[in-house]
């Protein structure tokens, strides 16, 4: 039996984790694998490559992709969906392991109607998959914006200003709510919750009287304020998942409150720092235990399913199932945002 493996979309610290364990666990159990470059792009156009466990030693703690990743979509392709038939074809792969978000995870669910069979590793630091606690890479991405807020701490602390930390989060919360809470952010906004400037302002003005010379605001990219259309946008040409580049949403805010304020207000954008480095031990394990998972169900016959923890166990959902809506903060953990209030 051969495997083909992928990586699309934007990285997260823990895919190379999962390749390695795909290798050496299908290697164990008679898998041959070979890996497809530069995400759907290589399925599409035969970027082609074996991978055996030499090739992944010593990739345990890397981050990114040593199969690289892009955005290519093979139904925005002519003929798109046939090529990627066509190259698994001649090199004879019988299934296919896509390890990315919802937009990479979404392709291989619809490749099962011409007939491919695939499992899904679901990979976004966003944590926004359904049918899953944890998506590999929200773990890390949690630790770099934990650690950025306790750095910006050291600042603000030493001068009277208001500091504000954007980070990745789509339409979910998940990274701005637990890192704010893991980092002591004073302000939490989410996308969850549309934001009032003059709340934020009422915050602060609190936080004076008390003393407190600072401040300390973490807002994900896609939170949205009121009395606007939509999300902020830096870019609004579309990918070739019809997705808008998110970005200055924290300036915004800045802008709003330096108009209201007699104290500098300064943004800082982590960016792909959030999402770079190597993986967390919790996303090491999370990987690992995919990776073999993905393998496992294979051999038992399950397609069209998505390697998923559940508490401590590994399970097998139907990609169709946790593809078919994006999962938001859930509404038991909202109280965080305004815990100490």
């Amino acid at each position: 039996m051969r495997a083909g493996v992928l990586t699309g979309g934007g990285d997260s610290p823990g895919i190379n984790a999962a390749l390695r364990s795909i290798v050496r666990f299908g290697c164990k159990h008679g898998v041959d694998i070979v890996g497809f470059e530069e995400g759907w792009k290589g399925a599409v156009e035969n970027l082609v490559r074996p991978l055996t466990p030499i090739d992944v030693s010593g990739i345990l703690h890397v981050g990114g992709t040593i199969l690289r990743s892009s955005r290519t979509n093979p139904f925005r392709i002519d003929d798109g969906p046939q090529k990627v038939i066509e190259t698994l074809s001649v090199n004879a792969v019988d299934f296919l392991i896509a390890i990315g978000g919802d937009d990479t995870l979404g392709v291989a669910h619809r490749l099962g109607e011409h007939g491919v069979k695939a499992i899904g590793i679901p990979q976004t630091i966003d944590n926004d998959i359904a049918m899953t606690d944890y998506t590999l890479g929200f773990s890390s991405a949690l630790e770099a914006i934990t650690d950025a807020l306790d750095r910006l701490h050291t600042t603000a602390a030493s001068h009277h200003r208001v500091l504000i930390l954007e980070v990745m989060g789509r339409d979910a919360g998940w990274l701005s709510l637990m890192g704010g809470v893991a980092g002591g952010a004073d302000v939490i906004l989410i996308p969850e919750q549309r934001f009032n400037v003059d709340s934020i302002f009422r915050k602060i003005k609190r936080r004076e009287h008390l003393k407190k010379r600072f401040s300390i605001v973490i807002i994900a990219e896609g939170a949205e304020p009121e009395g606007t259309e939509g999300q902020v946008v830096e870019e609004a040409e579309v990918d070739a998942f019809g997705h808008v580049r998110l970005g200055g949403v924290g300036q915004y805010v800045a802008n709003q409150l330096s108009k209201r304020m007699q104290i500098p207000v300064r943004v800082t954008n982590l960016a792909y720092l959030q999402r770079g480095g190597s993986p967390s031990p919790f996303d090491r394990i999370l990987a690992t235990r995919f990776g073999a998972a993905s393998i496992e169900f294979a051999l038992e016959g399950e397609f069209d399913v998505m390697t998923a923890i559940h508490g401590t166990q590994i399970v097998p959902v139907p990609l169709g199932d946790a593809l078919a809506e994006m999962r938001p903060v859930d509404e038991g953990l909202l109280y965080l945002v305004d815990l100490f209030e």
